[in-house]
């Protein structure tokens, strides 16, 4: 995102296709044509879940606005509590370490853009985290967890210090409004040398904030907008506190990583950790080149990571740039919807022309899935499979199915399917969970209470949609977006009876 920010992207599908239809069975639309049209109305409004970094984009104070339901949603006068995630098992990297130590080095020594960075930089000496601005007592939570995590599985120096002038990472709690008119794209962002808003604006564009220009690292700042739900200030936390102690680059190749575009991951993985863990290693100082670090990978792995065996660095062959602007282009709200479609079947069209069968080619699936489903549901679907069968094949890669899920199992709810529907749910409520991303969760057992319902379980269906309300506040935030998707879900079943 330039030289200054480097910041967590905010995607706005509806999504891709390739130029013949995609491969995988096409799903046949065979409901009366005014059932038809409210099933792509809202299972493209049950989209804007999608990806991770978009779930707190419902407008405000809406319930719905659907035709297809007769049913008005009332959230229960005293809601349960806000839900939040402890802790869970988190996964190591099943790469070996050559390929880790390839990962390591373009993540490190690049950032987003392109740009190469001359020298390896990070903090020497103990970490402090203080944070300034309006916070809730959701963010300082989980900003204790997520420090501890950072001491226990990366070995980190780091505590939390408001008392610290200036502390290594300031966490700056801003006005969404501000943040917008400052950095249109980014949901929220990290910048170098800097300790406030104010410093920040002031320093933008010049040689302070130029992450090229680092050989140490001192003072980064982490902005975060108000107004955001608990489950993205915490996914903001977890993915710019990351970058600000770590490498700053995104790579659309990684399975199981934050340092990825495609948002799916909301916390920092096993390979994140183990990414910090080697930033960190006695072997590493800051000012050393790419050659003096790539030189030492081999033995730092080998002693931190020793199932991932003693090799040398193996790089990977970069993500052509065709393809990424093509991606750019599809997720990118500009632009009108026929010219990101289009870019998506490009996406589509590249990936399966370099011959891959990774992350890549799935998330131009999904992309085009998400731009389709207004439009053609035969297209969304068979891409969506398509995109689940691929992600469902890797165990790294099982919460990125369970979003390829949350769409199929929406269809088949629109359809009357209750049986696949909750099948489906099933199938990825665990997967979740250890994925911690709460509206993902939310959404899904929204999904399950109403085919319940359908199957004329009613007690099973409250007791369903109770247990999702605490997760859909962390999830979605104000109580207007939690009736808001809870309606947009109902709309969903309500199909059938208005066919």
């Amino acid at each position: 995102m330039g030289a200054a920010i480097r910041g967590r992207g905010r995607a706005s599908l509806p999504g891709p296709s390739t130029t013949s239809a995609p491969q995988g069975p096409a799903a046949t639309d065979d409901t009366p044509s005014r059932t038809g049209r409210a099933i792509r109305s809202i299972v493209g409004a049950i989209a804007v879940l999608g990806l991770a970094g978009c779930a707190a984009d419902l407008p405000q104070g809406e319930t719905t606005s659907r035709a297809v339901t007769s049913r008005q949603i009332e959230l229960p006068a005293d809601l349960p509590p806000m839900k939040s995630f402890a802790s869970s098992r988190i996964l190591p990297p099943s790469r070996d370490n050559g390929a880790l130590a390839g990962d390591f080095l373009d993540l490190t020594f690049a950032l987003e853009t392109g740009r190469a960075l001359p020298v390896f930089t990070r903090f020497e000496g103990p970490m402090t985290v203080a944070v300034a601005g309006p916070a809730p007592a959701s963010l300082s939570a989980d900003l204790e967890r997520l420090l501890k995590r950072l001491r226990i599985e990366a070995g980190l120096d780091i505590r939390r210090d408001d008392t610290a002038a200036p502390a290594s990472v300031t966490v700056s709690v801003v006005p969404k409004a501000a943040l917008k008119a400052a950095v249109p794209h980014a949901a929220c962002f990290v910048a170098p040398n800097v300790s406030s808003w104010a410093e920040f604006l002031k320093a933008r564009n010049t040689p302070q904030a130029d992450w090229t220009r680092l050989t140490e690292r001192r003072r980064m700042a982490v902005f975060i907008p108000t107004g955001v739900s608990a489950q993205e200030m915490r996914d903001c936390l977890h993915e710019e506190i990351a970058q600000a102690l770590g490498p700053v680059n995104d790579l659309y190749r990684l399975p199981d990583s934050v340092f990825n575009d495609d948002n799916f991951q909301a916390v920092l993985t096993g390979f994140d950790m183990l990414m910090l863990r080697v930033t960190y290693d006695p072997a590493l100082h800051s000012g050393m080149s790419r050659a003096e670090v790539s030189a030492r990978l081999p033995a730092i792995l080998a002693r931190v990571n020793p199932a991932g065996g003693h090799h040398a660095p193996r790089l990977a062959a970069p993500t052509p740039k065709a393809w990424k602007s093509a991606i750019e282009a599809a997720l990118g709200g500009a632009g009108a919807r026929a010219a990101r479609q289009a870019a998506a079947r490009r996406a589509v069209d590249l990936a399966r022309a370099n011959g891959w069968h990774d992350t890549r080619l799935a998330f131009s699936l999904y992309a085009l899935g998400r731009l389709y489903i207004a439009d053609n549901t035969d297209i969304a679907l068979a891409a969506f499979r398509e995109a689940e069968a691929i992600y469902a094949s890797r165990p790294e890669t099982r919460l990125q199915a369970a979003h390829m899920g949350v769409q199929l199992a929406a269809y088949a709810l629109a359809q009357g399917r209750a049986e696949t529907a909750i099948r489906i749910v099933d199938s990825h409520l665990d997967t979740v969970t250890q994925g911690q991303n709460a509206a993902l969760l939310a959404t899904l057992m929204m999904i399950k209470a109403e085919a319940l319902a359908l199957e004329g379980r009613a007690r099973e269906a409250e007791a369903v949609r109770l247990d999702s309300l605490g997760w859909a506040r962390y999830g979605f935030g104000t109580e207007a977006r939690v009736a808001a998707r809870m309606a947009e879900i109902a709309a969903l079943a309500g199909t059938r009876a208005q066919s």
